[in-house]
């Protein structure tokens, strides 16, 4: 699935498309996870692109009076190609066209989405999700009062989208990891250092993965064609039985919340 740094990658790619005349939208599948309404298509020709950014994992497109929004789902993705270009592939379910290339959405298992709403803040899929993990808004204060309240392990907690957004599972496994802090210890029994450490883990870990263009483990890929590598780099997920890279103790995998779940039980307390 295409985490914070994925569709931040994405975002980073099509930027190009800023102010430009957004000519039309043709949509070749309505049958997403919700269905894409007709305003999709009718609402956006001609428009211009003032500004293209992200919200959690939706990627914004900034219109003169409304918003497209765009949600890769499980299994979606971007690519860009010429407009006169009519190589189609599979599951390619709609085309955002300019004058000269065009944006096209790809998506095999279908839970991605597109909407245009006239204010994403206020929009259903969008209202409750919590701050954004980059932003000043998420510091060792607001993790420490969240944790005073809360009956969840802490890995549980980063990754509830309604208090941090974007914190997918690779990257709470690896953030915990550089933060020395065990997935499955209770929230209750994190203290303010530890929030210190956890933020500022969670901050490293997405900044440098965005660095990277993202983790390529099964087939992502930026709108632009280049893969992401931040896989090379992980310390944890996915390395079960492995040597931890910081010790000789073997890396160990749970389950927390029904989601695999990586660690050393030597760096990680």
């Amino acid at each position: 699935m295409p985490e914070l740094p994925e569709v931040e990658t994405t975002v980073k790619a099509i930027n190009k498309f800023e102010n430009n005349i957004l000519e039309r939208v043709v949509v070749h599948n309505k049958n997403l996870r919700w269905e894409v309404g007709e305003a999709v298509e009718l609402d956006t020709k001609g428009k211009l692109v003032k500004k293209i950014t992200r919200r959690a994992k939706y990627i914004l497109i900034h219109l003169d009076k409304s918003y497209l929004m765009i949600h890769l789902g499980m299994s979606g993705k971007l690519r860009i190609q010429s407009t006169k270009n009519n190589y189609f592939k599979k599951h390619d379910h709609a085309e955002f066209i300019f004058k000269d290339e065009k944006i096209v959405f790809n998506d095999p298992r279908r839970f991605g989405s597109i909407h245009l709403t006239d204010d994403f803040n206020k929009h259903k899929l969008i209202e409750n999700l919590g701050v954004e993990p980059l932003s000043k808004n998420l510091n060792k204060e607001y993790l420490f009062n969240l944790c005073k309240v809360s009956n969840l392990d802490i890995k549980k907690l980063i990754m509830d989208q309604k208090k941090i957004v974007g914190v997918g599972n690779i990257y709470a496994s690896e953030s915990l990891f550089l933060a020395g802090v065990k997935p499955n210890r209770s929230c209750k029994k994190i203290s303010l250092d530890d929030c210190s450490k956890i933020v500022k883990a969670i901050k490293k870990v997405l900044r440098y993965a965005i660095k990277m263009g993202g983790t390529t483990l099964k087939d992502f890929y930026s709108a632009d064609g280049s893969e992401g590598y931040f896989s090379l780099e992980l310390k944890v997920y996915g390395r079960n039985n492995e040597i931890c890279k910081h010790c000789d103790s073997e890396i160990k995998k749970i389950i927390i919340g029904q989601r695999a779940t990586f660690y050393c039980e030597v760096c990680q307390s």
